[in-house]
């Protein structure tokens, strides 16, 4: 017998946990049926009622009125069901009580196993829930523990994984650092959700200004694109819905107080902010900050620009690496070709003697 404390029990467990009363004693139901099969025989179809008040646990076994029976644990003549109720009829099923003396120990025992699975899947699907609608998000967590590479972020209610490949290069994560991440993926599996996070997703340098700067986060300015070399470089383009509001002054903010937080919170990667233009030349000159760009000449039909900047700008131009004209690429979504005046020049030359 599951007593009448554990039932009140489940009352308590719906009103805090949210988990139907019904649903449990319906999961309770089937898991002894399976427990009555594993204790007593496998044979017979059974069924289990539980009292939805007293919690008293009754099995009955369950048999179809046949003509003529093959399979009496399963089968009843109808002759024979007929003594119990001369009612039935061929097709009806007859329900014989056949509660084992003991079996309020393995109904207690099964119930407890079956709630406590049941609030651990409620609990799961609750955390579920809420963090697949914070995919895209920034997460603030506590380093746990560090395994084969992975870093796992301790968020409160669940744990957080972030894989190496979601890792700055360079950067240390200690037990008990306090880091944010963005959320990448948020995966169901049976242990649970399993939630993916980032520290090179571009993703993380857009929410950190959406933190950072009010204006972003009212509306008033808007972040066009974000190009990331996670580590080393980004480079993000503001756009203002207000013409009284600088965008490029919002990022910044005072002596460079709210960029610098996001630097700090990068451990140093060192960010442009560019004002964005629906000018393709403006935008692609804006794009290559700090370098002073001369002149630049599009070709829509095949998104590609070439750019001119002045002879002694050219590697800052290119950046280290390529890295400054690559972010620009990725930042525009152009194709740029960069040249000094000098090669410019040279350029046209052979153009005009073609």
């Amino acid at each position: 017998m599951v007593n009448g404390e554990f039932m009140e029990a489940l009352d308590q467990i719906e009103k805090e946990k949210g988990i139907s009363k019904d649903i449990l004693i319906d999961a309770i139901e089937a898991a002894l049926i399976s427990g009555y099969k594993r204790n007593y025989g496998s044979a017979q179809n059974v069924k289990v009622y539980i009292n939805r008040e007293t919690g008293d646990v009754r099995v009955f076994s369950l048999k179809d009125v046949v003509e003529n029976v093959e399979n009496d644990l399963l089968e009843i003549s109808l002759e024979d069901a007929k003594k119990i109720d001369s009612n039935y009829e061929i097709g009806d099923i007859v329900e014989k009580e056949v509660t084992p003396k003991n079996f309020g120990r393995i109904a207690a025992q099964t119930a407890k196993q079956v709630v406590v699975q049941r609030i651990r899947e409620a609990e799961r699907g609750i955390i579920y829930d809420e963090f697949v609608n914070r995919e895209s998000e920034i997460v603030t967590g506590i380093v746990q523990r560090i395994s084969k590479g992975n870093v796992f972020i301790n968020l409160g209610k669940t744990e957080a994984i972030l894989a190496p490949s979601e890792q700055i290069e360079g950067e240390t994560y200690k037990h008990n650092d306090r880091i944010k991440t963005y959320i990448v993926e948020v995966k169901k599996t049976t242990k649970g959700p399993q939630i993916m996070v980032s520290r090179t997703h571009p993703g993380l340098v857009k929410r950190l200004f959406e933190l950072e700067v009010p204006e972003i986060h009212d509306g008033v300015v808007e972040i066009k694109s974000v190009a990331r070399e996670a580590g080393s470089r980004s480079k993000i383009a503001v756009y203002s819905h207000d013409p009284n509001v600088d965008p490029v002054g919002a990022c910044v903010g005072h002596k460079g107080v709210r960029v610098q937080a996001i630097v700090d919170e990068l451990k140093g990667e060192k960010i442009d902010i560019i004002k964005w233009s629906e000018n393709p030349e403006e935008f692609i000159a804006s794009s290559l900050s700090p370098s002073k760009v001369i002149k630049v000449e599009v070709k829509e039909n095949e998104k590609s620009a070439l750019v001119v900047v002045p002879d002694f700008q050219l590697s800052l131009a290119i950046g280290k690496e390529g890295q400054n004209a690559r972010l620009a690429a990725k930042l525009t979504g152009w194709k740029i070709d960069i040249k000094s005046e000098t090669q410019y020049g040279d350029y046209m030359r052979q153009q005009n003697n073609c």
